[in-house]
């Protein structure tokens, strides 16, 4: 499965990149290191997952995802971030994101986030 990830720090990019990898099943098919960036590779790439850092130059996560649901309605989209409120998550379910993962979270929580997105179900963190 074909996974995009849209960080503007590439170390992390490459970094959730090989926590994926970990499953077996799942390849950072594509990078973007900004929203604008990952909602152009949309057309290109049609990617099984998008992982999306809020806070990116150029077009923030949340736009990014608003524009990706425009897209592609069906393509499970998390967010990947060191910022989180109870605002930021709400604002995330609002829009139709499957997930919200920490940037400070260990790889077995990613792992089981991409899981559950990829079954279409949502998980945001519980202790909010």
């Amino acid at each position: 499965m074909r996974v995009l990830v849209a960080d503007d720090h590439e170390s992390v990019r490459k970094g959730l990149g090989i926590i994926l990898e970990l499953r077996g099943d799942l390849e950072t098919f594509a990078e973007a290191s900004d929203g604008e960036q990952a909602v152009s590779m949309m057309r290109e790439v049609n990617p099984d997952l998008v992982i999306l850092d809020l806070s990116m130059p150029r077009c923030t996560g949340f736009e990014a995802a608003q524009k990706i649901r425009e897209l592609s309605p069906d393509t499970p989209i998390l967010f990947f971030s060191i910022h989180e409120t109870p605002e930021l998550i709400a604002e995330a379910e609002r829009i139709g994101v499957l997930g919200f993962i920490r940037k400070t979270d260990p790889a077995a929580t990613v792992l089981k986030a991409v899981d559950a997105a990829l079954r279409r179900i949502t998980s945001f963190p519980t202790d909010r």
